[in-house]
């Protein structure tokens, strides 16, 4: 339940910052860019990267 709660004022306080004459589009992005952030962090806070060199070695990258 408190998840909830803190995703519901965080919507609310996002919300609250838009300017009066904010679109839909805007809205969705800034949503999608807070949850691509805070999805991020919590993998980052359980270890789930890989460092640049590692991404460049698996993707075939040579690095410059």
């Amino acid at each position: 339940m408190q998840l909830e709660q803190e995703i519901k004022q965080t919507a609310h306080r996002i919300i609250d910052n838009l300017p009066d004459d904010t679109s839909w589009e805007k809205l969705l992005y800034t949503l999608q860019i807070r949850y691509d952030i805070e999805a991020g962090l919590a993998e980052s806070d359980a270890n789930q990267v890989v460092s640049s060199a590692e991404l460049r070695q698996q993707l075939g990258i040579n690095s410059a």
